[in-house]
């Protein structure tokens, strides 16, 4: 060995690991949300409602600008907080479906929508289960599609979810953690289960490009690939 060899240390090899959550508490920190989205957020926990986190919303914006975002479908509208980080993401003229079950969820999105001056003609509110809306959608018209609903129904979802994207486009999956179950091989929990197939649906198929991101309570993000044009 040489006298000049470099010590393996942490430090000498830029190695330094790095507490998670350390890191989680900066990226949702470093996120300043708006008027209209801390409105939002109060009438979500007035609700109830399930919400994303201020640094899940600014990926999904980040994805939905990456990819141009002219149509979005999202399951689980909740108070509208996602629906607003999406729209700010996408095509000035791009329109969000979004799907939820309940009433009051969507009055206060549309409420959300309003106050961030987001005129009603870029958004599509469904009323209704997503197992019986999704089917009902377009083939590959969606250029992201975002769902978060219940963990036991990602396979469904998913499965829909990538027949709607068209080449070139994002799907995002939340809470691919299964709340953090996922991790433990031997959970049998059924939300765990759920997620897993979820996540061996999206690795199984070789036209997508996946990662786990690790914010909130987890996304699994994938981007399907864009076919070449094909030549004369």
């Amino acid at each position: 060995m040489s006298d000049h060899s470099v010590p393996a240390n942490s430090e000498a090899t830029g190695s330094a690991t790095i507490d998670p959550t350390v890191l989680s508490r900066y990226a949702e920190a470093a996120i300043v949300e708006d008027e209209a989205l801390r409105l939002a957020r109060e009438r979500s926990d007035e609700l109830g409602a399930p919400a994303i986190t201020p640094a899940v919303g600014a990926t999904l914006s980040l994805l939905a600008r990456l990819v141009n975002a002219k149509a979005v479908v999202e399951v689980g509208t909740g108070a509208g907080i996602s629906g607003l980080w999406l729209l700010n993401g996408m095509r000035a003229e791009g329109v969000l479906t979004t799907i939820d079950s309940e009433a009051e969820h969507h009055r206060a999105a549309k409420l959300a929508f309003s106050t961030a001056g987001i005129g009603p003609s870029r958004t599509r509110l469904i009323n209704g289960r997503a197992a019986e809306v999704l089917p009902r959608l377009s083939d590959a018209g969606y250029d992201l599609v975002f769902i978060d609903g219940a963990v036991t129904d990602q396979p469904r979802f998913v499965a829909e979810g990538l027949r709607l994207l068209r080449d070139g486009g994002v799907l995002v999956v939340h809470n691919a953690s299964a709340d953090g179950t996922v991790a433990d091989p031997a959970s049998t929990d059924p939300a765990a289960l759920a997620a897993r197939e979820a996540a061996l649906l999206i690795a199984d198929d070789d036209s997508l490009l996946p990662v786990v991101i690790p914010l909130g309570r987890g996304l699994l993000a994938a981007a399907k690939a864009q076919l070449e044009p094909e030549t004369a």
